[in-house]
């Protein structure tokens, strides 16, 4: 299963979402390789920070951010269960490769108007890559959300008939996942009974269902 995570607009939480994805699924005990196809290399970064710490290796990360992403990924997924991949911003090329190489694409966004809009481009370029991979399925996912206030209320129910839909499961904006980020940690590493943990877990359950179900006859 390859899953991407993509979105034309930077500061969705791609890289947060892509690496607690497949530091759950390796958690879980599969085998998990995150491409790294941005050219900023956060994820790479968070590696090596995590190397720094002296932290236990939970899955590989690799940088891949060229457009021939599409051919090399197959390569990586023979070896693994799940490959994850971490996105760039603004780069068209190198995102219609990960839209060629993905099982599953997800849209992280925010509730916010400004993201409603940018997210145009990206559905444009998804409906470009289904014209070569009419299988391609794609999902909104809710992200660094407040799930009480009225903004994330409107923006929830002005996705829900949207093509494509967004995940039932949605992800916090909460404090962690900072710390997260600059210690090379995941948060079930920091906190394991945390929400953002619980959040994460069902994120990666609801992925796992969505590709299980395109796969079925």
């Amino acid at each position: 299963m390859i899953v991407a995570l993509l979105n034309q607009k930077g500061g969705t939480g791609k890289t947060t979402l892509a690496l607690h994805l497949a530091g759950e699924w390796a958690r879980r005990g599969n085998r998990v390789a995150l491409i790294d196809a941005d050219p900023q290399g956060s994820a790479l970064d968070w590696s090596e920070q995590r190397a720094r710490g002296r932290l236990p290796r939970r899955f590989g990360v690799v940088g891949l951010a060229r457009d021939t992403l599409h051919r090399e990924a197959p390569d990586l997924a023979r070896d693994a269960d799940h490959v994850v991949i971490d996105g760039p911003p603004r780069v068209a090329g190198l995102m219609r490769s990960a839209l060629l190489a993905a099982d599953l694409v997800l849209i992280p966004v925010q509730p916010s108007p400004l993201d409603g809009w940018a997210s145009a481009e990206m559905l444009a370029l998804v409906n470009e890559a289904r014209i070569y991979r009419p299988e391609l399925v794609a999902r909104f996912v809710l992200n660094r959300c407040a799930t009480r206030t009225v903004l994330a209320r409107e923006t929830a129910e002005a996705l829900a008939d949207h093509d494509p839909p967004v995940l039932s499961t949605t992800v916090g904006q909460r404090i962690v996942f900072a710390a997260a980020a600059q210690t090379g940690r995941l948060v079930s590493e920091i906190d394991n009974a945390a929400a953002a943990t619980r959040e994460i877990t069902a994120l990666a359950d609801e992925t796992v269902r969505i590709v299980a179900g395109k796969a079925s006859p």
